[in-house]
């Protein structure tokens, strides 16, 4: 089913033919837009809300800037689905997020419109600033540098150090900051609450005001207007709110706030802003799912909604005839507060994800023992390194991708001082419709080979709950759990907890010939190889191994004495992952067998869902039996 564009939108391919439109015809445009993205989304599923909040400074961007010329990079990503749509994508964009379709963020090699690939928030002003450092080296000073930045991913702090930057560097960057008080959960902090300030203040709004009645006479003066903003400049500084101004402190020209929803005032400022020079910013202030009256009211649940009904609000989910099983995320959450209520010394922290991880449960019941930090994982962890060296235990849960970000604090500020920081690694593995950027492949690599940790995957809910319990214990260190996202398998997790001694495996089933050697929730689908093998009377044997580090020796060297044919199986990188560590433990104990490791290899995975990813990695169902059917041919042959 294709979804039809309105009358206005249906005549656009290119922003060139935005830039055809009369100026009255931008507000028809805008509906179009909109509608079109609340048509697709409920039909096809992806992000919501974000973009439907951006939709008229989409519109006004594309048809004051020249772009591609023009560069525009989008934050993090959610909020460009209405410019895929206005730079030729919109025929295509009913594939979005889907196997070998489009991608869910702007992706450089998928259009030149694309300048800047993003998935992760904070990136826009720094790479802004790089494109208009490098463009200004190469002679090309009239070109224009866009970055369209939310109050969300403002407050990560690469997004201060590139205004602290930027704010010395004369550079032609207009950085935009779509301001709607929300990332995915509702915003925090103290820049949340100045930039209210900014907002609410009749003083201000006033002064700005007048400023916006001069700056609209400017076009009058034509190339003058320069002259006049810059003679301006000073004196709006000690005007404003009698007081400095926080963008204007880091010498970053401020205007706003304006109504990011009114398409013709947009047009109109962005015309005068593109004849001021140098770096500057743009405040403007939007409603995150605009025009969508359910995703206006609940930001956070229809911010990637899934698929519903337009008419109703009704979120289509899949019929499922059995119970199922419960998220890994969930039973994070509720196993946290448990072991809080026991632990009067465990803490919650996390960036900005409460209800993507769960510990939205924990704030709830207990406020002053859990914090959303906003988008600052690097914060995060040393918050919680601060936090261990007074005697705490906090259990910091970032998801996955996002723990590269943090990876120095790791390394600094909790493992060379041993600190009891337990690091929850939510959306492991290869994640789904969200693509690369998200992809949970590398953290058995990256945390492996940091001294002190301990690194966990559980295989299913009873063992993560077991880990989050022994890691709270005294005398643990610092711990890394790392599981998938969504739902687990059907076991009795909801029991007494059991301690589990650190670096030990389990084995699952006991076998002939061949050994296959798991870690973490990816053993399931190994279950489910041997069910069917076990009808071709195919019988290898299957370890749980649990930890990646340390090691479980004394099971390792039990089976390389038993089996001369080893697979390993991990939903994360081959380099340097889990299959790496066995073969290293082979190696320094001189032991000889055929391993063949099963896991992502050494390339980028794109986008799609996880079956079909794992499909395409080699690692699912069939994938597994395969390479068991085939490293037993000899032995098979023989029967």
């Amino acid at each position: 089913m294709l979804i039809q564009p309105g009358p206005v939108l249906s005549q656009i391919n290119s922003p060139d033919d935005v830039k055809k439109l009369d100026q009255a015809q931008l507000v028809a445009l805008s509906n179009d837009l909109r509608q079109f993205i609340i048509d697709s989304v409920s039909v096809y599923g992806g992000h919501f809300g974000a973009s439907l909040g951006v939709v008229e400074l989409t519109v006004a961007l594309h048809y004051v800037f020249d772009t591609p010329y023009d560069q525009l990079v989008w934050d993090v990503g959610h909020q460009a689905y209405g410019h895929k749509i206005l730079t030729g994508r919109r025929d295509l964009f009913h594939t979005n997020r889907t196997y070998h379709g489009i991608s869910g963020f702007p992706k450089r090699s998928e259009s030149p419109y694309d300048t800047f690939g993003v998935g992760h928030s904070s990136t826009s002003i720094s790479a802004g600033l790089g494109m208009a450092i490098a463009n200004r080296y190469k002679g090309e000073k009239e070109r224009q540098h866009i970055a369209v930045i939310g109050d969300g991913a403002m407050t990560g702090g690469m997004a201060f150090e590139a205004m602290n930057h930027a704010g010395v560097s004369n550079s032609n960057l207009l950085i935009v900051l779509n301001d709607n008080c929300m990332s995915i959960d509702p915003n925090v902090g103290a820049l949340k609450d100045y930039l209210t300030d900014i907002t609410t203040s009749q003083t201000y709004n006033k002064m700005k005001n007048d400023v916006w009645k001069i700056l609209g006479k400017m076009s009058k003066f034509g190339k003058s207007a320069r002259e006049i903003a810059s003679k301006l400049d000073s004196s709006l500084k000690s005007l404003i709110l009698h007081q400095s101004n926080l963008f204007e402190s880091l010498n970053l020209r401020y205007f706003g706030p304006i109504d990011g929803h009114d398409v013709d005032h947009l047009v109109h400022v962005m015309n005068d802003l593109k004849n001021i020079p140098g770096p500057k910013i743009l405040h403007c202030i939007t409603t995150k799912g605009k025009g969508f009256a359910l995703a206006e009211k609940d930001q956070t649940k229809w911010h990637a909604p899934g698929k519903f009904d337009k008419l109703t609000g009704v979120i289509r989910t899949k019929e499922q005839s059995i119970p199922q099983p419960p998220r890994y995320q969930d039973v994070f959450g509720e196993t946290l507060l448990e072991l809080a209520l026991q632990n009067e010394k465990i803490m919650g922290i996390t960036p900005a994800m409460p209800s993507g991880c769960s510990m939205n449960i924990m704030m709830k019941a207990l406020p002053e023992r859990a914090f959303d930090v906003g988008i600052a994982e690097q914060h995060a962890v040393t918050l919680s390194a601060g936090m261990a060296s007074q005697g705490l235990v906090p259990f910091c849960n970032i998801y996955s991708t996002f723990m590269q970000r943090a990876y120095d604090q790791v390394i600094h500020d909790v493992a060379i001082q041993k600190l009891p920081v337990v690091l929850c690694l939510d959306r492991a593995g290869l994640v789904g419709a969200d693509g690369p950027t998200h992809h949970g492949a590398y953290d058995l690599a990256y945390m492996r080979c940091i001294p002190n940790l301990t690194v966990a995957s559980p295989m299913n809910e009873s063992e993560l709950r077991n880990m989050m319990y022994t890691a709270q214990l005294p005398d643990r260190g610092p711990m890394v759990i790392r599981y998938p996202r969504g739902q687990g398998v059907m076991v009795d997790w909801k029991t007494d907890f059991e301690e589990m001694e650190l670096g030990t495996g389990r084995q699952v089933c006991q076998g002939d010939e061949l050994a296959v050697l798991s870690i973490g929730h990816i053993g399931n689908n190994v279950v489910e190889a041997f069910a069917e093998l076990a009808e071709k009377e195919i019988h290898p044997a299957h370890y749980d191994m649990r930890f990646a580090k340390p090691l479980d020796e004394a099971l390792l060297h039990d089976i390389f004495s038993s089996y001369k044919k080893i697979v390993t199986i991990e939903d994360g990188c081959l380099q340097g992952g889990f299959g790496s560590a066995i073969l290293e433990f082979m190696a320094d104990h001189q032991y000889t067998a055929q391993v063949v490791r099963l896991g992502i290899p050494d390339t980028i995975i794109e986008h799609g869902e996880p079956e079909q990813l794992h499909h395409e990695c080699g690692y699912d169902v069939e994938g597994i039996k395969n390479q068991i059917i085939r490293m037993l041919e000899p032995s098979l042959a023989k029967l």
